[in-house]
């Protein structure tokens, strides 16, 4: 941003941190907002709770400056800071009950955290925030980096400097931090604790925003519900494709590992037992401040559940407003058939259009085909003394071919292919051409069966007579596939 008169004006003008520090009672908003809220890391208090905390303030300040200082109300207080002129709380009820609730805005966090900077500090540590620089460029130039042999040779060095660090506490070389490097890694830890918390508010106040603008567009939407539905996932896939969502998905992902929750608890338990921390009389708060995040991510993910809730809503809501539209015209089609079942209306009562054109192309018209007349003889049909023998009807047979694939499946048992001509060595054919002409249609079906056209088998059958029979065809080939599993 760049800090140029019209920007700064315009933030004078808008911003609610900006009109909380030139407010004529900033010092007591602040310090009722740092003692209520930002201390004991409070995200939500009911209204009968804050108007007493608030009357006890008051109190107290009017004891000490007389009645005439702040004249109005605690209530009166808490409803011009959640004007949306000034944007310091955030009123709002909680689901599944009629209580308000208040909570405070980040922009009036925001301001408390720079009023709170401005004190002169005791205690101002370089060096651990300049370790941090350099641990965060390395990561950088690690993390982005391509060439595997650099790679390589960088994990080679840290695995150097390791063995080193080893071998000198094995020779009794312990290096341990002193008292000022403890204190200043402390509260760089404590300051980080601390802007993580005030960076959750942030963040679910944009999904808030998010959650806000999505209930006015459906409120005052009129089009159809396809784009309605595409602007409002399009916002919501902005934000969590966003640098800020990624990273706190992370953050999420990372915090809700058992496993870093329970090093976190050892973690700050041993350093809460150090001498060096112990004098500063650290915030016991700090002690949980992994839970207060937790709590605090929570908060975000319900924002994001609501907002889908939302949606589901509309178009729960979508499909009954249809369906009642749907209901409203049938009922009035059947009134209106009601009401003209007495009287026949005269003339057509409706008239359609012809749905479509029919188009009889010329050529697509049959030719012309004479038609066949029958010859009729006029003789006289005479009886046949003679008789025929009828023995030729009876003695119809089929060929098995069943039996024929299973002769098949036998001879590809023991070998990879087999030819017809060898399966009818093995097993003359009974039936002659008949069976020929089977083993034909089998190997027709078949798609791993061969047609040979250069090679040529003859093949030979006794017919009914005692004839001998001969037949040359194209060598076929059967090979282990389909008809091997045919029977399976």
């Amino acid at each position: 941003m760049d800090l140029d008169f019209s920007a700064l004006e315009s933030l004078r003008r808008g911003h609610p941190a900006w009109r909380l520090l030139t407010a004529e009672y900033a010092p007591l908003v602040i310090s009722f907002f740092d003692r209520v809220f930002v201390k004991p890391n409070v995200r939500g208090i009911a209204e009968a709770q804050l108007v007493s905390s608030l009357e006890d303030e008051l109190f107290a300040l009017r004891q000490e400056r007389g009645n005439e200082s702040f004249p109005r109300s605690a209530r009166d207080y808490l409803d011009d800071w959640t004007r949306d002129e000034r944007g310091w709380l955030r009123k709002y009820y909680p689901q599944d009950s009629d209580e308000a609730h208040f909570d405070l805005s980040p922009a009036a966090e925001k301001a408390i955290a720079w009023i709170e900077s401005l004190s002169a500090r005791a205690f101002v540590g370089t060096e651990s925030r300049l370790r941090m620089v350099f641990e965060l460029l390395r990561q950088l130039v690690e993390g982005t980096g391509t060439d595997p042999e650099e790679r390589i040779r960088e994990l080679k060095r840290q695995r150097k400097e390791l063995d080193a660090r080893i071998a000198r506490i094995r020779g009794g070389e312990m290096e341990t931090l002193d008292e000022t490097a403890v204190r200043e890694r402390f509260l760089h830890m404590a300051d980080t604790a601390r802007e993580i918390l005030s960076d959750f508010r942030e963040v679910e106040q944009n999904f808030r925003d998010l959650d806000r603008s999505t209930r006015e567009r459906i409120a005052s939407w009129e089009g159809s519900k396809g784009e309605l539905l595409g602007g409002i996932l399009g916002a919501r896939d902005l934000i969590a494709d966003s640098d800020q969502g990624k990273s706190f998905r992370s953050f999420w992902d990372f915090l809700m590992s058992s496993q870093r929750q329970e090093e976190l608890d050892s973690m700050l338990e041993s350093v809460f037992a150090l001498p060096a921390v112990a004098a500063l009389e650290p915030d016991d708060g700090l002690r949980r401040v992994h839970y207060d995040w937790m709590e605090a991510g929570e908060r975000t993910q319900r924002t994001v559940a609501l907002l889908s809730r939302q949606l589901r809503r509309f178009l729960d809501d979508q499909v009954w407003l249809e369906n009642r539209r749907i209901m409203e015209i049938l009922r009035s089609i059947e009134a209106k058939a009601l009401a003209l079942r007495d009287r026949q209306p005269e003339g057509p009562v409706t008239e359609l259009s012809q749905a479509a054109a029919d188009l009889e192309l010329p050529m697509e018209r049959p030719l012309f085909s004479p038609p066949m007349k029958p010859r009729v003889d006029g003789k006289k049909i005479e009886l046949a003394d003679e008789r025929v023998d009828a023995e030729a009807l009876f003695a119809q047979w089929v060929v098995d071919k069943p039996s024929l694939r299973s002769r098949i499946r036998q001879a590809l048992a023991e070998r990879d292919q087999v030819t017809l001509s060898e399966i009818v060595a093995a097993h003359p054919l009974e039936r002659g051409l008949t069976e020929l002409m089977t083993y034909l249609s089998l190997a027709a079906e078949d798609r791993d069966a061969l047609f040979s056209e250069t090679e040529v088998d003859a093949l030979s059958w006794v017919d009914a007579e005692g004839k001998r029979r001969e037949a040359e065809l194209g060598r076929v080939i059967f090979a282990k596939g389909k008809i091997v599993h045919a029977e399976r």
